[in-house]
């Protein structure tokens, strides 16, 4: 039996998951296995960490399944997850095996949590974003809901997401041609035009633009928030992206120019470096109003999204395999509580004193 299969290593997240997982191996009893679709470098990665592997592609639905037989938790890091979930998650579900992904797309979001009874029928656990996406703005909303048990409206905005894996871009790339997010009334629906507002995250005011973040999903199961919103403080690409007018959507959304995009993020920098990994910093202000406009505020500090997320991914997927989570679909504040991000080191909560507002 294998306690924690890391499908994706060779990429740019997988594989700081899988170092992460080297440096505490001393604690955890058998060591991790690795795999991926490239056996070649799948096996270089696990030479280097002296850990086990196996190489397989998602094609084969019986061969996935028996291969994830005598795999406890599988924590899939291969994106785009809306390639890569579905069939690895079927799999799991008839091989008994725990499904933990660090994924931020809603629509992912959306059919894993649709097998919450076929998880629960089964016996085990699905629990998508289990990285930065959505780690701790899931906690930080789940944190506002104490707070603010009347919760109807939730606006999440996130400042410090400056430098992105070549992965994280083409998923990025796949929703071009889509509008933004958000929830409305407690469905999602696609806003004519991003939201756009300004967000105080300690040092003064900013500029936000809206962004369908996974949060759109998630919140909704961890707080019932009926109207929920997640903005990123505006770069000037975000803003430029943003002014797309929607009757040009589907033209970005094109074979030929995604194409043509996925060939430049080829080019890119294979995400940020050790140096921004170590130095980086984020900061999440959730804002919650109830149904009489009175506002709670809290906001979170975090290190970079990369690190965080090795270490969250990780210690998530160890939790689930030891039996700390109930059958079902989870968010990770619905499986862990909303204090869940702050036992990683470098994160900080702070609340705002409650305020009447109706911005």
């Amino acid at each position: 039996m294998t306690d924690l299969m890391i499908y994706g290593a060779t990429g740019y997240t997988g594989t700081l998951i899988a170092e992460h997982a080297a440096a505490t191996a001393s604690q955890f009893s058998p060591p991790p296995t690795l795999a991926g679709r490239n056996q070649a470098k799948v096996r270089e990665l696990a030479m280097r960490l002296k850990m086990p592997w196996a190489a397989f592609d998602l094609a084969d639905a019986a061969a996935l399944r028996h291969r994830l037989r005598d795999v406890k938790v599988l924590l899939n890091c291969a994106g785009p997850f809306s390639r890569t979930a579905d069939p690895l998650v079927a799999a799991c579900l008839e091989a008994g095996t725990h499904y933990v992904d660090i994924t931020g797309e809603i629509a992912v979001f959306e059919r894993i949590a649709a097998q919450n009874a076929a998880a629960r029928q089964a016996g085990i656990v699905l629990l998508p974003g289990a990285g930065f996406d959505v780690v701790p703005s899931d906690c930080l909303a789940a944190h506002l809901k104490r707070r603010q048990p009347g919760l109807r409206r939730l606006r999440l905005s996130i400042s410090g997401l400056t430098k992105a894996s070549r992965g994280t871009a083409r998923t990025a790339l796949e929703a071009l041609g889509k509008g933004t997010l958000a929830r409305r009334g407690g469905e999602i629906v696609e806003l004519e035009r991003p939201q756009r507002s300004r967000s105080d995250f300690g040092r003064g005011p900013v500029e936000t633009v809206g962004v369908s973040w996974g949060d759109v999903a998630t919140a909704w199961y961890s707080t019932g928030a009926q109207e929920i919103d997640v903005l990123f403080e505006a770069s000037s690409a975000l803003r430029l992206v943003s002014r797309v007018p929607r009757r040009l959507r589907p033209a970005l959304g094109s074979a030929p120019v995604q194409r043509l995009l996925s060939r430049l993020v080829d080019r890119m920098q294979h995400g940020p470096s050790p140096g921004d990994r170590q130095s980086g910093r984020c900061r999440l202000l959730a804002e919650g109003w109830d149904a009489d406009g009175a506002r709670v505020a809290s906001l979170m500090e975090t290190p970079e999204p990369y690190a965080l997320t090795a270490q969250t991914a990780f210690m998530i997927a160890q939790r689930i395999g030891a039996g700390e989570v109930t059958a079902g679909y989870h968010t990770p504040s619905t499986a862990f509580g909303p204090d869940l991000a702050l036992e990683f080191d470098g994160v900080d909560r702070m609340d705002e004193e409650r305020r009447r507002s109706v911005s």
